[in-house]
């Protein structure tokens, strides 16, 4: 291997663990990262839809543009608010009247109070408004759904899906059916630097996981705005579910085998990029929950 590509490789290694590391202040922290807003770009889906973008920390927003308002997906962290209004002003002159959480994490919910003080109304699954409330969150949800919502405004229809638990228990999907797009929050996450992160303590579930993105895959899309990472496709998703299932079944055969803790680590550093290890006690979550 020449010098050049030495020097990639460890460049693509020290980025992927900085982005975990990331996910973990987020996390730890909930509604804020660092002291600098995100850098952030708007790239346009389709004509009335627009994801507010940035590499890797905090998560993608979605934007659907009504004449009677925007509903927007995730709204990151609470110092990415203004910037976020600021960058809707470059395509409407409406206001954002539904904020919909795909989940209770900071890095897609920190925005929801400075959303709330402009008159937005939140919305969340109930399942996540219960992990809102257990820590405290600022900016909680005022409308909480358990399996299905819709959302109608401007003539255009939103529909909310809870399918099960994946990455917390109170994971949503967004579909919008005449532009055949999803968002999907962390239960998909897109790119070399964004692996499969279980968060047990919000509920999620490793054996859930592929099934929850069965149900997913069901509807009728072509375009999927990820949690993290650049708009993509439904085939990338469907991989991304394959991996799931591939890493549980891999874990289960491994534990039925007999395998130390030390070699499941090091199948799932090298086969599946890190996935839980990053946060402690999650490796345990999975070991537990797959045995």
């Amino acid at each position: 291997m020449y010098g050049s590509e030495v020097t990639r490789m460890k460049t693509r290694i020290s980025m992927a663990v900085g982005f975990l590391l990331l996910l973990v202040v987020a996390y730890v922290h909930g509604q804020q990262f660092g002291n600098q807003p995100a850098k952030l770009d708007l790239v346009k889906v389709k004509d009335d839809l627009f994801v507010i973008h940035n590499p890797f920390v905090p998560g993608n927003t979605t934007a659907l543009v009504t004449n009677e308002g925007v509903v927007l997906v995730d709204d990151k962290f609470d110092m990415d608010a203004a910037n976020i209004l600021a960058m809707l002003k470059s395509v409407t002159n409406q206001p954002v009247r539904y904020v919909i959480n795909t989940h209770h994490h900071g890095d897609h919910s920190g925005g929801n109070a400075r959303l709330q003080a402009t008159g937005a109304q939140v919305i969340a699954s109930e399942a996540a408004f219960r992990h809102f409330v257990d820590a405290k969150q600022p900016g909680q949800p005022t409308v909480t759904f358990v399996d299905r919502a819709l959302i109608h405004l401007g003539g255009k229809e939103v529909r909310l899906y809870q399918f099960g638990r994946a990455h917390t228990s109170g994971d949503v999907f967004v579909y919008f059916p005449a532009d055949r797009v999803l968002a999907s929050g962390d239960t998909f996450t897109f790119g070399p630097m964004t692996p499969m992160l279980i968060d047990y303590q919000g509920g999620g579930s490793a054996k859930d996981w592929p099934a929850t993105l069965d149900r997913a895959l069901e509807l009728d899309f072509d375009t999927v705005v990820p949690g993290h990472g650049d708009v993509t496709t439904k085939a990338e998703m469907r991989k991304f579910r394959d991996s799931a299932q591939a890493m549980r079944t891999r874990v289960h055969e491994m534990l039925v085998q007999k395998k130390t803790e030390a070699e499941i680590t090091a199948v799932l550093k090298s086969d599946f990029q890190g996935a839980q290890l990053i946060f402690p006690g999650l490796l345990a979550g999975l070991l537990n929950e797959l045995q």
